[in-house]
């Protein structure tokens, strides 16, 4: 039996993914919705991007045996190592995210966009043909921020030890005259106002999740409407799991 036949399946390797939802959830305030943290195995950005495709096909499968006709990849870094691989196994819509390049580089007025992702998206192909693509006479400063994730994951989203990465992160982004800095990981959200704190108010700080949600709801409304006209509340319209075996684009 399926938690919930026709819902949209969700996963990230913790809770960041968590932050997609929400845009999920108000952009498609009446669809199924289930989430799987893949919290045995977080974070992925220190995984190689073999492991991680096989945890992404691995949770996409289970998300589609729950009844899941849609697939969101609320990671930035499992998008980078494993969404090519995702549409060839699977025929449903994979819809994944990718580090906020192009409405960085309209809305900056220095010249200079900081990019706070992991190290696998940071080093990742598909992150090089963003940069190829959008960034122009635009200076894209990238910066790599282990440990910021673990932190999200204890809850620990306001503490001393988060608020010092954060100030070690950013300061160099900022130094060399950033005023756009884009969250390239959906953990970071949770510390959204703390990043704000710390890069002051002149400072744009862009989160893709909003995009990935629309990007979502044009996807269905061309090809699987069914999905977004369920009526009320459901009890498995936000089921979260934890599975322990095993920047916007889209299909």
């Amino acid at each position: 039996m399926t938690i919930a036949s026709g819902a949209i399946g969700v996963f990230d390797s913790g809770v960041g993914g968590l932050s997609v939802l929400q845009h999920i959830r108000q952009t498609l305030p009446d669809a199924r919705l289930i989430y799987v943290a893949d919290s045995a195995h977080v974070p992925y950005g220190d995984k190689s991007a073999h492991y991680i495709e096989q945890r992404a096909i691995a949770l996409t499968r289970f998300l589609i045996e729950q009844g899941a006709k849609a697939i969101v990849i609320a990671c930035n870094t499992a998008t980078a190592a494993a969404a090519a691989s995702l549409r060839q196994h699977f025929s449903c819509p994979v819809i994944g995210m990718e580090p906020a390049v192009k409405p960085a580089v309209s809305a900056t007025k220095t010249g200079v966009v900081g990019v706070l992702a992991t190290i696998g998206t940071l080093e990742s192909a598909r992150f090089a043909a963003l940069l190829e693509r959008y960034a122009g006479d635009v200076e894209i400063l990238t910066q790599g921020c282990p440990g910021l994730v673990e932190q999200v994951e204890l809850g620990d989203l306001h503490g001393v030890r988060t608020r010092d990465l954060i100030e070690r992160y950013t300061a160099p982004l900022l130094a060399r005259g950033a005023d756009t800095l884009i969250l390239g990981c959906t953990h970071y959200p949770f510390v959204g106002t703390l990043i704000r704190e710390v890069a002051g108010t002149s400072v744009t700080i862009i989160d893709t999740g909003e995009a990935v949600a629309r990007q979502l709801q044009r996807r269905l409304l061309s090809e699987l409407p069914e999905i977004n006209r369920h009526a009320g509340p459901d009890p498995a319209s936000s089921e979260s799991n934890k599975l322990d075996s095993g920047f916007a684009s889209s299909r």
